[in-house]
């Protein structure tokens, strides 16, 4: 390692300066970044199509057959992500956008220059077939629920910054009354008419979910708010036992879910456009691309 001999004292006092400045820290400093984490990238719930699109085509796509995604949770993604940050360790995350993350940390996308992400996906409302008939209010604000990804991302840093997510949804439909107005134009009050809303425990689905609700309950709807997986929200839609979903990441995450039912749902199409999949890591991570997993 060393260009040439030392005398053994000067060696044992180098090795000792070495150990207290963190010597650990010199040899991660040449290892690849795969080294540096195992070839683990920190992933989440095993159902998400983020995580099919990663093993099925991202690694393979760019030989990164010794690499493995960690099966997990978003919250268990975001935890990894901020004990690595506030360290300032490497780590390579499934990310998307809106995420509050974005907000909370110097992050970047890793670019994907053979396009194995795809482009920006929507998020669309689905409702299960006989909604506008049943219940043709509820059907009317869930066809005009539409908004930005600034918009979902106050929601969620009100529940990062600590509030219960029904009192982040209830501030941020108080703090913007005309993007409200324009979901509730035309529809008439009602008393007491009970919906079941699906969804999966992702952040901006919670946040997206908890708004709708409380929009809907202002208007006189009792509404049961339900956590589920993604295959069995989307099952709940097509057998009619759940009446919506707000959270329907197309056309990829949720890609296979939609072709299983096809034809036994309603898709109401995007109340969210802009989104963004991709593998994330911090700014301070001297890689830029995916192929750098392969090379640096």
């Amino acid at each position: 390692m060393y260009k040439k001999i030392l005398g053994v004292t000067a060696a044992i006092t180098l090795s000792l300066g070495l150990t207290a400045c963190g010597g650990d820290e010199a040899s991660d400093a040449d290892k690849t970044v795969g080294e540096q984490l195992d070839h683990k990238i920190i992933g989440i719930d095993p159902g998400a199509g983020l995580m099919k699109i990663t093993n099925d085509e991202v690694l393979p796509e760019y030989g990164l057959d010794d690499w493995e995604v960690v099966e997990g949770s978003g919250a268990a993604m975001t935890a990894a992500l901020k004990k690595a940050y506030d360290k300032e360790e490497p780590i390579v995350v499934t990310g998307w956008s809106p995420h509050w993350m974005f907000s909370n940390y110097d992050l970047k996308y890793l670019e994907d220059p053979k396009g194995t992400y795809g482009g920006a996906e929507d998020v669309n409302t689905i409702v299960r077939l006989g909604l506008e008939k049943d219940h043709p209010n509820a059907y009317k604000v869930l066809d005009q629920f539409e908004w930005k990804p600034e918009n979902i991302e106050e929601v969620m840093g009100l529940i990062q910054g600590g509030l219960d997510a029904p009192e982040a949804a209830e501030k941020w439909v108080g703090d913007n009354e005309e993007i409200v107005k324009a979901w509730t134009e035309g529809v008439d009050t009602v008393k007491g008419e009970e919906l079941k809303i699906l969804y999966v425990a992702w952040d901006d689905v919670i946040a997206s979910s908890f708004v709708v609700e409380n929009v809907l309950e202002s208007i006189g709807f009792e509404v049961e708010l339900i956590q589920v997986d993604a295959g069995p929200m989307w099952a709940g839609i097509a057998s009619g036992s759940g009446d919506a979903l707000t959270g329907a990441w197309l056309p990829t995450t949720h890609a296979d879910y939609y072709a299983e039912y096809e034809g036994k749902f309603k898709d109401l199409g995007p109340n969210l456009t802009g989104t963004k999949l991709g593998l994330v890591v911090p700014s301070y991570m001297d890689i830029d691309s995916i192929e750098d997993l392969k090379t640096k």
